[in-house]
């Protein structure tokens, strides 16, 4: 079975997915934010960004700087894992608009997806490459083939250079659309035409709204099953939203409140 289809097979609407781990309930891409979203909060997929450090290695995080996420300053790409290893990544955290910062101090860590991988040897990752860096792709490549991860991992980027990098190295894995080629799909769609066919992306991780239109209905939902796609919407915080989009049958909610998308889909009834 080729990795694109492992990674698919299986999945049935609708899936929690923590964007971020749950940046708003714990500190974004790190370790403790994953470990609440799956072991406390039950998530199916866990969605989160890697950048390369100066030496080389695979950092989870979303900023290439690290003002807004740790008590460091500059690039992330230009410090070492073990300068990394010294910073503070639930500095900046506060649930209360910054009265208190609970995980200040308490030893929280930019990881590494290695130690992500490791530490969650049986959940689905979504992961979104960063820098446009040449050769980003295959050490990222190369170390999902040293943790046997290719069948659990979609991987990609906003950007299309970069996920179009990522499919020539890893033609068989699964991957999600890039923004201009999901821009073409879904707006073929709305305008009531046939989108570009493009078998390299699989996944359509997409935003709920566009300015003030919904982009996902029946018709998009019923497009992308045809197509034999699966669709994941970012990023969802309003229990309304939830439940609304629980009730379409959408593939997928991303969202920074992993608490509240469980407490909707427990009441909701429906598997998930």
């Amino acid at each position: 079975m080729l990795p694109r289809d492992m990674f698919l097979n299986g999945l049935k609407p609708t899936l929690h997915i923590a964007h971020r781990g749950g940046a708003l309930v714990a500190p974004e891409n790190t370790l403790e934010a994953f470990q609440r979203a799956v072991h406390t909060h039950r998530t199916d997929m866990l969605e989160l960004d890697v950048h390369l450090s100066r030496d080389g290695e695979v950092i989870v995080a979303h900023d290439d700087t690290l003002e807004r996420c740790t008590d460091g300053t500059g690039p992330l790409a230009a410090l070492t894992l073990a300068e990394l290893r010294k910073l503070d990544a639930g500095y900046h955290f506060t649930p209360d608009e910054g009265r208190t910062f609970p995980f200040r101090g308490q030893g929280v860590r930019l990881p590494t997806l290695r130690e992500v991988l490791r530490a969650f040897p049986a959940l689905r990752l979504n992961v979104e490459l960063k820098p446009d860096v040449p050769g980003a792709e295959d050490v990222l490549v190369r170390l999902l083939t040293e943790e046997g991860a290719l069948g659990r991992v979609c991987l990609g980027s906003e950007q299309d250079v970069i996920a179009e990098r990522l499919h020539e190295k890893l033609p068989d894995a699964c991957h999600f659309y890039p923004r201009d080629a999901l821009a073409a799909f879904v707006l073929a769609l709305k305008a009531g035409e046939a989108p570009p066919e493009d078998a390299r992306y699989s996944v359509l991780d997409m935003p709920l709204y566009f300015g003030e239109v919904r982009l996902v209905d029946d018709a998009l939902l019923q497009a992308v099953a045809e197509r034999g796609k699966w669709i994941n919407v970012w990023t969802v915080d309003d229990p309304a939203e939830m439940d609304r989009l629980i009730a379409e049958g959408v593939g997928g909610i991303m969202t920074d409140r992993p608490d509240l998308l469980r407490q909707r889909m427990d009441a909701s009834g429906k598997p998930g």
